[in-house]
């Protein structure tokens, strides 16, 4: 067998999204955190993202998380989020897919019933409580970075749908915040072609219209994320939503494309953006839980466990929890002969 690059990866999914996680083979990236060997990977490495997400070894809705060094010292481990079409700063889902790995693998030590570590993601540091029993994760709760609302039912002209009231919000990215039943959009996961063409104009719309960046980090901006969150239907909890994770491919004059993928899971830095934009609408209050549904009725639980300021704006130290299964693993190789080096997309399943 000819080679020109081996891979070793941890299939692995939190509440249906799935996370594959690269354990070997990762180019040495420079950086004096890991946000900036995330930028280090984006200018000089992206055709590993490439590879690893796109067909033939990838497909649309695949999330992929590689394991590097941290930089700082109370970190346990970093790791990196690699998605379609971006590096996002944080993830819930990816979080709780590495956490998993780290530990079911023996990456690092597990201890029962409770084992405890940091993680040094993009956004910063990660602090995680794993509830362990036999061998297993059953489940994780981490504190993530603190998440706050930059606009309230601000006004956005969306070709083809009117003007309509948003949120923009930060929960480890920027999301676009619209609720669904105002827009009379079934969440139901066997509607997610329509929930993604709509998501994905109300995305551009905003891209155009309400432009963001991070008050502490002017190079993380946006919103790049879509969710759409509407009443409850699963008894215990709170709200049912629908992220949309955009291809970057979206074009009004094909409105019938399927433009994005619907996280699986209930999505976990969408959550924390959600309960930042509910508290200071005065809607969710310190301690209490926010059980959020995502299209397959799989469960994260958020809550805000204490209340901060991000350069002037309030805000909220938020944890979320949720489940991981390691599904596979995995060895990734790149012949040299190869004419698919960076992957493709085919407009059947891709935008």
């Amino acid at each position: 067998m000819r080679t020109s690059r081996i891979l070793t990866a941890v299939e692995a999914h939190a509440e249906g999204e799935p996370g594959r996680v690269i354990t070997g083979g990762a180019p040495i990236l420079h950086g004096a955190s890991v946000f900036e060997k995330m930028q280090d990977m984006a200018r000089n490495h992206d055709d590993l993202r490439l590879l690893m997400l796109r067909e033939p070894r990838g497909y649309p809705a695949l999330c992929c998380n590689m394991l590097v060094p941290p930089c700082d010292p109370k970190a346990d481990a970093g790791f990196i989020i690699m998605e379609q079409t971006e590096y996002p700063p944080m993830s819930g889902s990816n979080t709780i897919c590495v956490v998993t790995v780290l530990l079911e693998t023996g990456i690092l030590p597990m201890t029962e019933p409770v084992t405890n570590l940091t993680l040094e993601a993009p956004a910063g540091l990660i602090r995680v409580r794993a509830d362990c029993k036999n061998g297993k994760v059953v489940q994780v709760t981490f504190q993530n970075v603190p998440a706050f609302a930059l606009h309230l039912d601000a006004s956005l002209d969306v070709p083809g749908l009117g003007r309509i009231a948003v949120d923009i919000a930060w929960g480890g990215m920027f999301y676009v915040l619209a609720d669904a039943d105002a827009l009379g959009v079934s969440l139901a996961a066997e509607n997610g072609a329509q929930i993604v063409q709509v998501s994905e104009r109300i995305l551009s719309a905003a891209q155009e219209q309400l432009p963001v960046a991070h008050p502490e980090n002017p190079a993380i901006t946006g919103p790049t994320i879509t969710q759409l969150y509407g009443a409850p239907v699963l008894p215990g909890t709170h709200q049912r939503n629908a992220v949309t994770v955009s291809s970057g491919g979206y074009d009004p004059d094909k409105p019938h494309a399927v433009p994005g993928t619907l996280d699986r899971s209930p999505c976990g830095t969408g959550t924390c953006a959600r309960m930042a934009a509910l508290f200071a609408r005065g809607e969710l209050k310190p301690g209490q839980d926010f059980v959020n549904a995502g299209p397959l009725g799989t469960l994260f639980t958020g809550s805000i466990t204490d209340v901060t300021e991000v350069a002037g704006h309030p805000a909220i130290i938020p944890s979320l929890s949720g489940q991981g299964w390691i599904t596979g693993l995995s060895q990734w190789t790149l012949d040299p002969t190869d004419p698919f080096r960076q992957g493709y997309r085919i407009g059947d399943i891709w935008a």
